[in-house]
């Protein structure tokens, strides 16, 4: 999902997608003409549910009405991803560049979508560049936000050596909830034994919390399980997610779908093709929800390997094809492509 800069009542209205995709409630006649944020949201609501036209139409009637915003900015690098239109990203990034508060987050965008593409290197330099932006405008929870969400990218390709670096930069710079449960998933699933810590720290201090019962717990127990080549109690773990998995957190992460990925994983790792699958096509089936994250990329993968688990390897060649594709300039010393290329080769 693409990164926002807006208030938290913002937030809260578009980070939930329905099952059906059903038409937003909202619409442009009945947003408020006053209100650069009310059109912001809409827009998003649009993107979620995979209706670029009407949400890019919306995005500049905004404009039209003298609410230009680096909502609608942000909106709209969004929308241009999805269209494969490199040449709007850049205009939206050239946008917002030298804004305090918002330079940060077009930066992180950009490494999201470096690291899409499997350019590990340039994301971490982008990376970099957005937290030491959010520090400049003392917001020191957002850029360990950064580097915790780094951290779990590290981890999900196999550099997980940088993936525990990361995720201890970030726990340096804060122990909010959030930053501590995302560097959490990242050292799960880097196999480091601080996530279990982490995790009972979070349970303790956050009983009541929903985000933290029902999906960041989930997705940290089932990244060791993971990592420990425990497929049964990863998908047991993941259990409580199933209802909110959609969603993203509203706070200072968005995190969609990712307990949909580690459970494709998981039936993956149980040699469950068929399940595997079906988890992995969900994510492929929400790009307006996943946007420029990783796994977006990575579920071609994932996708491969369960057909090739469930015995259709034209299936499979396709679909390693695709995510071979999508990483055709990615940085060549990742673990997990060499994996790819080397299972696309024996099916050859």
């Amino acid at each position: 999902m693409f990164r926002v800069s807006l208030p938290i009542d913002v937030v809260v209205l578009n980070c939930w997608v329905t099952e059906t995709k059903d038409t937003p409630r909202a619409s442009r006649a009945s947003v408020n003409p006053g209100s650069g944020l009310s059109y912001a949201n809409l827009v998003s609501t649009y993107v979620n549910v995979n209706r670029l036209d009407e949400a890019r139409a919306t995005a500049l009637e905004a404009q039209a009405h003298n609410l230009d915003n680096p909502q609608i900015h942000f909106a709209l690098y969004g929308i241009d991803f999805l269209q494969h239109d490199a040449a709007g990203m850049g205009r939206e990034v050239a946008g917002l560049m030298g804004k305090p508060g918002f330079e940060d987050v077009i930066l992180y965008n950009e490494s999201d979508t470096a690291a899409y593409a499997g350019q590990f290197a340039k994301a971490r330099e982008l990376t970099r560049r957005a937290a030491d932006s959010a520090q400049r405008a003392d917001e020191k929870e957002t850029a360990a936000a950064y580097e915790a969400e780094a951290a779990v990218r590290e981890a999900l390709v196999g550099n997980l050596g940088t993936a525990k670096q990361q995720a201890q930069a970030a726990l340096a710079l804060s122990t909010g909830r959030d930053v501590e449960a995302v560097s959490a998933i990242a050292l799960g699933l880097a196999g480091d034994t601080e996530a279990k810590t982490l995790a009972d720290d979070l349970a303790k201090r956050f009983p009541e919390d929903t985000i933290v019962q029902y999906q960041y717990l989930p997705m940290i127990r089932a990244a060791a399980f993971l990592q420990g080549g425990n497929a049964t109690k990863a998908i047991d773990a993941l259990a409580p997610a199933a209802p909110f998995e959609l969603g993203s957190p509203p706070a200072t992460l968005n995190f969609p779908l990712y307990p949909v990925y580690l459970r494709g994983e998981a039936y993956v790792t149980a040699h469950q093709g068929s399940v595997a699958a079906v988890e992995f096509q969900r994510i492929l089936d929400y790009p307006g929800v996943v946007g420029n994250e990783p796994i977006g990329a990575l579920a071609h993968l994932g996708l491969a390997r369960a057909y090739a688990l469930s015995g259709d390897t034209a299936k499979a060649k396709t679909a390693y094809q695709d995510f071979l594709t999508l990483w055709k300039d990615a940085d060549p010393d990742i673990p997990i492509l060499k994996e790819a290329k080397a299972e696309y080769a024996k099916l050859q």
